[in-house]
């Protein structure tokens, strides 16, 4: 199984686990899962830390490592996963998900989430 963490899953599952069902923390231990979380996700966590809309301790590049550490696989953003973002249909104004649901469709991989706005998009999102 592939799958692509949402910022907050992403979040979750390097410094806050428990917060996690432990069905989706079986799916990301497992060998036959591969995970990948976006450049696009330390990208916003960058921009709400800059902002002061999170209240994290860890730096992008902290996260970044943790996750590259942990086995997970970064996907860069690519020239196909931006162009692909203006043919999804305007149903959540959030660009960094909307990049993360072009993502997921072009892989292909499970997106999963906790938004549930991001259901409508895709049979890929897996809502948690």
């Amino acid at each position: 199984m592939v799958v692509l963490l949402d910022t907050h899953v992403l979040l979750w599952s390097l410094a806050a686990p428990e917060r996690l069902p432990q069905a989706i923390v079986a799916q990301l231990e497992s060998p036959e899962t591969t995970v990948y979380f976006s450049a696009a996700s330390i990208w916003e966590v960058a921009l709400k830390a800059t902002l002061g809309k999170i209240d994290f301790p860890y730096s992008p590049e902290a996260i970044a490592q943790a996750a590259g550490d942990t086995g997970f696989v970064e996907l860069p953003v690519r020239a196909a996963h931006a162009a692909m973002v203006a043919r999804l249909p305007l149903r959540h104004r959030d660009p960094i998900d909307r990049l993360l649901i072009a993502q997921a469709r072009l892989l292909p991989a499970r997106l999963i989430t906790a938004d549930a706005a991001l259901l409508p998009y895709t049979e890929l999102v897996q809502l948690i």
